[in-house]
């Protein structure tokens, strides 16, 4: 369900399974920890963090200016309502949250609402409805850059503006060109895109731990241990991840990380560091924790807590480049446009 599928590419197959999926993710939240209940161990002993999660929720990720950090119960249920205003008729689909019916037609038209996964509960930790998933800072928003970070990020720009968005490919986004998934999806750290497809199977073994994010279908690999890292100047997809365990949480670090890979647009420096907490906290719930270091581009380390709930469902191959006519249909417009003005 790709902004790359367009048409009537597997619309009738897809638009089922999204609404599935979409309603079992959302049905979810984490509950309280069960009287009695004791975690779920692998054969080696440790926490078993295994199955598919979901961490697909309408709290956003930065905190609005001057709001606290939890909402009221009013406001919870203001948020979790689904919208009254924008019945379902013929030619139509259901506008969810927000307004606007939108034309069920994909004839001039990327998207209608059956591929949108944007989630329908606030996300709670420790019995709190979050209005952010930063929380460090405490006013929930990522801190102010260093110089040396606006230094940086104004010569990226001043580098890009010498060219048009669209005059060769590596101009493009990214995720646009099916490398690594939209936002920060599959991390480090793991964010949830406010789209679709924030979903995650979890596979572990004594030495390896796997994170395989549904978007783009990215995989991360996780080695226990504390082995030789990656010399300075190698910086792969999702950086250099090593794990260990801290008792009941699994702790990771994740260096190297491409300058590429960019979190909520600013690129990470050659000392940029994360942490990741993955806890199990209940049956359903997966608390995930995560520090964000790097000194040369940030004030101060910012980080937070997002929960994964279990996705009791299977994950589906999200096939981004098959079908895909989105980026030479963007490069070919552009030299047609070109060649016109000369």
């Amino acid at each position: 369900m790709s902004k790359h599928y367009t048409g009537l590419l597997l619309s009738a197959v897809l638009s089922g399974l999204a609404l599935a999926v979409a309603s079992t993710a959302e049905a979810q939240t984490p509950a309280p920890a069960t009287v009695g209940w004791e975690v779920p161990r692998t054969a080696d002993g440790h926490p078993d963090l295994q199955g598919n999660w979901t961490n697909v929720w309408i709290t956003p990720i930065q905190r609005e200016e001057g709001r606290g950090p939890v909402f009221t119960p009013e406001e919870v249920a203001e948020l979790e309502e689904p919208s009254g205003d924008c019945p379902a008729s013929p030619g139509t689909l259901d506008c969810g949250r927000g307004g606007g019916q939108v034309d069920a037609s994909l004839s001039g038209v990327e998207y209608n609402e059956v591929y949108w996964d944007r989630g329908s509960r606030v996300a709670v930790v420790n019995g709190e409805p979050r209005t952010s998933l930063i929380t460090r800072p405490s006013n929930g928003r990522r801190p102010p850059l260093t110089a040396e970070g606006e230094r940086r990020l104004q010569a990226e720009r001043d580098f890009r503006s010498q060219f048009g968005p669209y005059d060769h490919p590596e101009l493009r986004p990214i995720a646009e060109r099916c490398v690594v998934s939209f936002g920060s999806n599959a991390g480090p750290p793991m964010l949830p895109n406010g789209a679709y497809n924030n979903n995650y199977t979890i596979v572990q073994t004594p030495d390896h731990v796997m994170i395989m994010t549904e978007m783009i279908h990215d995989t991360r690999i996780i080695r226990i241990g504390d082995g030789p890292r990656l010399p300075p100047h190698i910086r792969p997809w999702f950086g250099d991840s090593w794990g260990r365990w801290e008792g009941e949480t699994l702790v990771v670090e994740t260096t190297n990380l491409s300058p590429r890979q960019s979190l909520l647009g600013i690129p990470p420096s050659e000392q940029m560091k994360v942490i990741e907490r993955f806890r199990r906290v209940d049956e359903e719930t997966i608390l995930y924790e995560f520090t964000v270091e790097d000194p040369v581009m940030y004030s101060q380390a910012w980080g937070g807590e997002v929960p994964f709930a279990r996705l009791n469902d299977r994950l589906y191959e999200y096939a981004c480049h098959e079908g895909n006519y989105s980026l030479p249909a963007v490069l070919s417009g552009a030299r047609s446009e070109e060649s016109e003005r000369s």
